[in-house]
Order: C-alpha cells, then structure tokens, then sequence
C-alpha cells in the first residue's frame, strides 16, 4: 500500500522558515516525479513545485527563488524548504507522487 506522509508544518512569522518533508513507503519512487502542492481556504489545489526522477526542477512563479524542492531517491524522501515565508503562503501543503499518489496534508501558517 503506496503511503506518503508529510511533516514539518506548523506556524511562523513573516520573513520565517520551515522544512516540508515526505516520507514514502509502499512502491518504487525513485524513477517518478515528485511534487509539492497545497491548497488555501478557499482556493483550488495548486503546484507548488515539482521535481523530476533525473533532479529537474520547476517552481510556481511566487515562490520562485524563495523554496527549494529536493528529494533522496534511496530513502524515498522528499523535502520542501520555504524561506522567506509570506502570509499568502498559508496553507495545506500536499506530497504527490507520480501517477496520482497523495498524502494527507501539513498546514503551514504564516502570520504578520
């Protein structure tokens, strides 16, 4: 059973930091994309940044420059840092794991 579960989240001020992390279980991950969505209150679901199985990566255009998506293909881990946070990066931040895998969500506030 493919299984991917986030930590990391929590709440911080404006201009702060937290590391995301995704552990995955269950399947091979090293030969898929990964990403890093969320989702604010009443918002759709957005791609935040995504990295391929060879190390390429792609970020949404706001948070470009300020989070870095990184991955161990051994242990099946992956990593968002967020610097430089801003109250518009409140939200639920979801793992996802090519073809269509999902975990539950980390809440990341971030207040002024």
């Amino acid at each position: 059973q493919v299984q991917l579960a986030e930590s990391g989240g929590g709440s911080v001020q404006v201009g702060g930091s937290l590391k995301l992390s995704c552990t995955a279980s269950g399947s091979r991950f090293s030969d898929r994309p990964m990403a890093w969505h969320r989702q604010a209150p009443g918002n759709e679901r957005e791609l935040v940044a995504v990295i391929s199985a060879v190390g390429a990566t792609r970020y949404k255009d706001s948070v470009r420059g300020r989070f870095a998506i990184s991955r161990d293909k051994e242990k099946n881990i992956l990593w968002l840092e967020m610097n430089s946070l801003k109250p518009e990066d409140t939200a639920v931040y979801y793992c996802w794991a090519a073809p269509a895998y999902w975990g539950q969500g980390t809440q990341v506030t971030v207040s002024s």
